[in-house]
């Protein structure tokens, strides 16, 4: 019962950015993670940023002091900024949340369909 969609992938240029978002919705009573994954052809699904509804944020390795993720809370939304982009970041980035949809449930895991990032000159 809770959807997640994401925005804004597409082809840029080594050295470029793109900004992500991620809009979650549905019928949705709590949030507490959300995160950023990664697929890249051959490769295994990684993390890439992740974020608490306290404001904590850990990013994966790879990433770290190029991207950038922001919360906004109220909208639901996810974002993810990234920065001097390298063709190794070329990869099917998918949003992922963990939310209360059933009040009287628990938290769940919920993924969003990916939007393809390329990297290329």
């Amino acid at each position: 019962q809770v959807q997640l969609v994401e925005s804004g992938g597409g082809l840029v240029q080594p050295g470029g950015s793109l900004r992500l978002s991620c809009v979650a919705s549905g019928r949705i009573h709590g949030i507490n993670a959300m995160a950023w994954y990664r697929r890249a052809p051959g490769n295994e699904r990684d993390l890439v940023a992740r974020t608490t509804v306290d404001g904590r944020i850990n990013y994966g390795d790879s990433v770290k002091g190029r991207f950038t993720v922001s919360r906004d809370n109220a909208k639901n939304t996810l974002y993810l900024q990234m920065n001097s982009l390298k063709p190794e970041d070329t990869a099917n980035y998918f949003c992922y949340t963990e939310a209360l949809s059933d009040p009287g449930g628990r938290f769940l895991p919920y993924w969003g369909q990916g939007t393809q990032v390329t990297v290329s000159s």
